[in-house]
């Protein structure tokens, strides 16, 4: 007899689209609690605000269509503006001419996110995790939210600077980005229905600065030595990119063109990476018999030797909680672009300037391309009738050009923090309790994600 799909928390979509004024005070709030039942199934939707025509394309070939056009598709104006304060003109962000050339310049630096040569790095940031673990009072719930954002902004820093991230640094990143997100949605939600959202915007500035000052002595530092000769006390990402050429003019970034590409990997790196296992360990917390598997094939494949990236290759029951985690709660659910001129998507003629959205939320959890689709069942991955909406209507990481590139390491930390806390712990979720998704510039649980963890006697 196999166990019941379990299926986790998420906003019950209401049968009708709600109300304008409804759907503001609503999604005040997150985006995602404002959608209805046809989100999940439409072809191509519209919504008009009243400061914003937006598009949400959900049909799989336009998915592609938007995803692999690249620069003919920019990222949209309102999501540079909300995301400026805090990674200013960064790859990221960047369209046309200047992004292909930022590319071309930041690429080098990604040769030390190797997953060979950081897997070490990794596995020192894990076991970190486990000393933080071992010293809390687990007589009770323990919140990992935080925990997860120190673990993976301790791997970016790691990987970064060639420096460990402390708790007290750690504390100023989670509580800066958790205010950050909600300074820059309500902004956002403002634009969206045409009211002013300045307030909103210049407020975020001062968490965005929190978290930027976090980093900027080890930036400052490490860019007046290079341009002042100095050798340089470490070969990872920071100094790639200081050393970083422009393809055509040979310059350097500026040190404000430095710190931008710096807050954004560090963005990247760690808060989508933080929210994937906050969400991971709710999963296996509620599913026992999906814990217990994951627990043996490590056994099995590492024992107790230290784990390396070849054994992650081994895991395919780790690996698949991850793949599945990222589709029930991809760490960005939504991905604006931008309509550069009037074109024609099914029957509707797109007017130029508006919003086009690419949601993983939506396409992932569409009954159209998977069965049981806001269920836990990480096994689907393994069934090859799944083989083509596994690359179809499984996209956390974007596609096309504008891949992320850190998607093999995003994978192998996610898998290395789950590995390593299985071997010392078991997850149980208190009776009664249930997490709250919302969606901001990220997924997180509203009021954090409070587990018990019951140590392994060995």
């Amino acid at each position: 007899m196999t166990d019941p799909l379990f299926t986790p928390p998420f906003p019950q979509p209401t049968r009708n689209k709600r109300t304008m004024l409804r759907r503001f005070f609503i999604g005040w709030d997150s985006w995602i609690h404002v959608l209805f039942e046809k989100s999940y199934t439409m072809k191509m939707g519209e919504v008009r605000g009243r400061g914003q025509l937006m598009y949400i394309a959900n049909e799989l070939s336009l998915v592609d269509r938007i995803l692999r056009g690249g620069t003919e598709f920019p990222k949209h104006r309102e999501l540079v503006r909300s995301l400026t304060p805090l990674i200013g003109n960064s790859v990221f962000s960047a369209n046309g001419q200047d992004w292909e050339n930022q590319r071309a310049m930041v690429n080098p630096a990604f040769a030390h996110t190797a997953l060979t040569k950081s897997m070490p790095l990794m596995v020192g940031a894990a076991d970190a995790l486990i000393d933080r673990l071992d010293a809390a009072d687990r007589s009770k719930p323990v919140n990992i939210d935080p925990m997860m954002t120190h673990v993976a902004a301790d791997i970016i820093f790691r990987t970064l600077f060639s420096q460990t991230l402390d708790t007290d640094r750690s504390f100023i990143i989670h509580q800066a980005f958790g205010r950050f997100q909600r300074l820059s949605h309500s902004a956002s939600m403002l634009d969206l229905y045409g009211l002013p959202g300045g307030w909103f915007a210049r407020r975020s500035v001062k968490p965005a600065e929190a978290i930027r000052n976090v980093f900027r002595p080890v930036v400052e530092e490490r860019f007046h030595g290079f341009h002042a000769g100095v050798q340089a006390p470490h070969k990872d990402i920071l100094q790639s990119l200081i050393e970083a050429k422009h393809p055509e003019t040979g310059e350097h970034f500026t040190l404000a063109q430095v710190m931008d590409q710096v807050a954004t990997i560090f963005l990247a790196g760690h808060e989508t990476s933080a929210s994937t296992m906050t969400w991971a360990y709710y999963l296996l917390a509620e599913c026992a018999h999906i814990q217990d598997r994951a627990r043996a094939e490590v056994a099995q494949v590492a024992g107790d030797q230290p784990l390396t990236a070849a054994m992650l290759k081994d895991m395919p029951v780790i690996r698949n909680i991850f793949r599945e985690t990222l589709r029930l709660y991809p760490p960005l659910a939504f991905f604006p672009r931008e309509v550069p001129c009037p074109m024609r998507m099914r029957d509707k003629d797109l007017e130029p300037g508006a919003m086009l959205v690419v949601a993983p939320w939506l396409t992932q959890r569409n009954k159209d391309n998977w069965a049981c689709p806001h269920s836990f069942d990480p096994d689907r991955f393994d069934d090859p009738a799944n083989a083509d909406m596994a690359k179809q209507a499984w996209f956390p990481f974007s596609r096309g050009p504008r891949v992320c590139v850190g998607a093999g390491f995003a994978q192998q930390e996610v898998m290395t923090v789950i590995a390593t806390v299985l071997r010392r712990y078991r997850m149980v979720v208190k009776p009664g309790w249930k997490p709250e998704p919302i969606s901001r510039l990220t997924i997180r649980p509203r009021k954090g994600m409070k587990l018990m963890f019951e140590k392994i006697e060995s």
